[in-house]
């Protein structure tokens, strides 16, 4: 792989049918952050985990923020496009197809920001309460590409027209957007676990 390498974790598909997941963890996080979700939305998958390559505090992050919820914008962009080279290579290396994007919180907002900068490196994404990355994103064509976001009712971090409003920029650019919001805060739950194993079993079927 080229400089656009990632220290990161790939474990091989068990299953044909599954589809690969890219797994994008949230700040202060690492590669081994997301396996054990991985499995449990899609046992099976191919799984691509890569950390962040930004260090806040000695937190990996995916990209520079100026202050909670306030991105470095200019940085936001360059390290998406980083990432999706990091993505054709590997799809190279392992022989894997496009895969769905599962990101939490920095991780969700890289993943919206890769299929707003390049729509083709993703089949579709899972983004666990994910915030608009850019406030002024290029015009993207997603295709009917489907897209699930989990939000939480009374997450401090995400506030709710940021998360309709990134669901309304998803849905315009062209993608199958499913926008549910749940009775929690920022931390994942159960539910998110349930609802995105169901989604991509769905998306899985209609593929097939």
């Amino acid at each position: 792989m080229t400089e656009s390498t990632f220290i990161h974790r790939f474990e091989p598909a068990t299953s044909a049918g599954s589809p690969p997941l890219l797994l994008l963890h949230g700040t202060g996080g690492d590669e081994n952050d997301l396996l054990g979700l991985g499995k449990m939305i899609s046992p099976g998958s191919a799984l691509l985990s890569p950390r962040g390559r930004v260090l806040e505090h000695g937190m990996p992050r995916f990209f520079r923020r100026l202050a909670e919820g306030v991105f470095d914008e200019d940085d936001v962009r360059r390290r998406a496009l980083e990432l999706g080279d990091f993505v054709a290579d590997a799809r190279q290396q392992y022989g894997i197809a496009a895969p769905v994007a599962v990101g939490f919180s920095n991780g969700a907002n890289i993943a919206a920001a890769l299929l707003l900068l390049k729509p083709d490196v993703l089949a579709g994404a899972i983004l666990l309460r994910a915030m608009v990355p850019l406030s002024d994103p290029p015009k993207a064509e997603l295709g009917g590409k489907p897209i699930l976001l989990l939000s939480g009712q009374s997450d401090p971090i995400v506030p709710a027209s940021n998360s309709a409003k990134l669901a309304a920029l998803l849905s315009e650019a062209g993608a199958r957007v499913d926008h549910k919001v749940l009775p929690a805060g920022h931390q994942l739950s159960q539910a998110d676990v349930t609802l995105a194993r169901n989604w991509i079993g769905s998306v899985d079927a209609k593929a097939a």
